[in-house]
């Protein structure tokens, strides 16, 4: 009787086991119909926002580049057009290159003043790239005051993380320049003592 008991027992179990896998994989399946097209809109919707970041990027950049940054430009000036003049005084004296009022679509210092600390780098937008590209191919004569480009969050972001492999590449030239060097500087030694003995076999 208990075997029986037991027999039955073990078969209720083993049924109602099926039954509840039964149950979960159809509830999976439900669930799955129903997620299947908010993953797929999801896909859509994450693809449009790729899109329109490469957009704005690029958007940014055009926005851009017409401009250029003057790093070491003395500040003291009340006005947008003592700045603008100071600027193009700098401009002449240490690149002598002339600029007119009408080449400049805007100009203003970046960031808030604060006294005692080295002047705020001074924005630069020209109506066309052809002053700013003038002013970058002559930015070496200029010691004390430094000219850059533009550039965007994204692209400061992707040269900063580029900086350590840079720094990397160059240390591994360095590592293998003077491995090199080593070895020219052995074969060369090694080639003087040779001909030395040489020289003192042929000796009478």
């Amino acid at each position: 009787m208990d075997e029986q008991f037991e027999l039955f027992f073990e078969k209720i179990k083993t049924e109602m086991k099926n039954q509840s896998d039964s149950i979960t994989s159809t509830i999976m399946e439900k669930i799955g119909e129903k997620l299947e097209p908010v993953i797929e809109e999801n896909k859509k919707l994450r693809i449009k926002v790729e899109l329109l970041e490469k957009k704005i990027e690029t958007l940014e950049r055009e926005k851009k580049n017409n401009n250029i940054i003057v790093h070491g430009l003395k500040e003291g000036e009340k006005t947008t057009e003592q700045l603008l003049k100071n600027t193009k005084e700098v401009f002449l004296k240490t690149l002598n290159i002339n600029i007119q009022d009408c080449e400049i679509n805007k100009i203003y210092r970046i960031g808030k003043e604060i006294k005692g600390n080295k002047p705020r780098p001074t924005l630069l937008s020209f109506v066309s790239g052809l002053k700013k590209n003038e002013i970058l191919r002559n930015k070496k004569k200029s010691k004390e005051i430094t000219f850059t480009e533009d550039y965007s969050k994204d692209i400061l972001e992707k040269r900063k993380a580029l900086i350590p492999q840079l720094t990397e590449e160059k240390m591994a030239v360095g590592r293998t320049y003077g491995k090199t060097h080593r070895q020219e500087m052995d074969i060369t030694d090694n080639y003087v003592e040779r001909t030395k003995r040489e020289k003192k076999k042929r000796a009478p």
